[in-house]
């Protein structure tokens, strides 16, 4: 009963927050995020320096790889990823072709010499919009001359509607064991307005496959806050979502974005529910999706007791990149693919954006990247504490640094004042209203939001 008088008590506090922190936030997929990256002094052979000096620091730490595949045959116009729409499939040898090529790139970049293979994810796009044996030669030549780690995580990004049993069988054979149906709304209305459309029966019967087969980990992506969502079609996704018990289940804030992604244009800004309306469809989905005997993993995620997500959330390994959460550290992840990102800890490199861009650099044996960052060392200490409270809750500041840890305090100031943090000597924690509000959380450590010019480039969505 006490715990239930808590939670009311959380929910009216939030309710009354809601204005104050629904501002443009980050959501701190990296740090500096990008929009803030020093691209002047930026360059493919800084790049590689960065890249050569932290893998030969311990190159049997492993690598994770995420490779991105644009192509979708048509527009969710709720969708912020980058995509090439088309129907014509004799596309998919070419891409496949030229992110193999990149991958050598990279292996004669790192010395040739086998790498640990620790994770692999396909996104998009649509990775089900390739054949099966494309996917097939594609993974099969990133594996070539490598090994894997002894507990290697490959998953996939699928399309409910076009993911076949084949694709399923094709990716289980070179190891993925691990699937993420990207379903956002049940509700028939909701799917036509963002052009995403998948039955029950579409996304049952993938399920039933990947169990069949052997999967041992299905995430459902739900998405709240989406145009023409109400309490009552967020209930009855969440309900029907739960009776097929996947692993994990994202339940995302919508992000609007239109100045970025003119396709979210499609639609009326009037037709999303906003503020305190938003805030309820997710206090009404994490309510539910608690309930049911998930478990809170970092922001956003949800899993299974027993889920390898949740156990390194428990056992403090979570870690976030640009795939998302995480069940392991790596300290490189290369990105392959049109507008992939890739990470050496110390530093950022992003592809460039359109298709014919990435084979022309390619055809011309440079690295496809078109922008990136090197860390400072402040921008790493940075980056660890927003890493820390993204995958912890709990950051402990530097002792040694009094000066910026005064100015990290005083920023925390209206946050503890409005019960979203605790902080005792050096520790800072986020109270589980904080929790709800992580993204403003994190904004207390990022310099770069607080520095005072009118020139900084940044546009992000809102918070709530």
């Amino acid at each position: 009963m006490q715990h239930g008088k808590e939670d009311n008590h959380m929910s009216d506090n939030l309710n009354e927050l809601i204005d104050k922190y629904n501002v443009a936030t980050p959501r701190y997929t990296s740090y500096p995020t990008v929009p803030c990256w020093n691209e002047a002094s930026f360059s493919a052979a800084g790049w590689i320096t960065q890249l050569q000096k932290n893998f030969g620091q311990d190159p049997a730490q492993g690598i994770s790889v995420y490779i991105h595949l644009p192509f979708c045959e048509s527009l969710c116009t709720y969708c912020g990823c980058n995509t090439r729409i088309t129907k014509n499939h004799q596309v998919e040898a070419p891409y496949i072709n030229a992110v193999i090529k990149e991958w050598q790139m990279y292996r004669t970049i790192l010395g040739n010499q086998p790498l640990r293979i620790k994770e692999i994810h396909l996104g998009g796009g649509t990775p089900t919009f390739f054949a099966p044996e494309n996917l097939r030669q594609l993974i099969a030549a990133v594996l070539e001359g490598n090994t894997l780690d002894a507990n290697p995580a490959f998953s996939f990004e699928a399309h409910p509607a076009n993911t076949s049993a084949e694709h399923l069988q094709v990716l289980y054979d070179v190891g993925f064991r691990r699937l993420s149906l990207g379903i956002q709304d049940f509700d028939p209305e909701v799917q036509r307005v963002i052009n995403r459309k998948q039955s029950v029966e579409d996304v049952k019967v993938v399920m039933e496959q990947a169990r069949a087969i052997g999967y041992t980990s299905i995430n459902f992506d739900l998405i709240y806050g989406l145009p023409l969502q109400t309490l009552h079609s967020v209930f009855d996704t969440i309900t029907v979502a739960l009776s097929m018990k996947p692993e994990r289940i994202s339940f995302y804030s919508y992000a609007h974005v239109p100045w970025i992604k003119p396709g979210q244009r499609h639609f009326s800004e009037k037709d999303l529910p906003v503020g305190k309306e938003k805030m309820d469809l997710y206090k009404l989905g994490k309510g539910m999706i608690v309930e049911a005997g998930y478990k809170e993993v970092g922001m956003d995620h949800f899993a299974l007791p027993g889920d390898s997500l949740l156990l390194a959330s428990e056992n403090g390994a979570l870690h976030r990149n640009f795939m998302g959460y995480t069940d392991s550290y790596t300290p490189i992840l290369i990105g392959l693919g049109v507008s992939s990102i890739s990470d050496a800890w110390s530093a950022y490199a992003q592809n460039v954006k359109t298709v014919e861009e990435y084979y022309r650099l390619l055809d011309q044996n440079e690295l496809p990247v078109l922008r990136g960052h090197v860390l400072s060392k402040d921008d790493e200490q940075s980056r660890r504490y927003i890493l820390e409270m993204m995958c912890r809750y709990k950051v402990v500041l530097d002792p040694k640094d009094r000066s910026k840890n005064a100015q990290i305090i005083k920023r925390l100031q209206s946050l503890r004042t409005d019960g979203l943090v605790r902080v005792k000597d050096n520790v800072v924690r986020a109270t589980p209203l904080g929790k709800a509000l992580i993204r403003n959380v994190c904004t207390a450590f990022d310099e770069y939001l607080h520095q005072e010019t009118d020139t900084l480039p940044v546009r992000f969505s809102q918070a709530v």
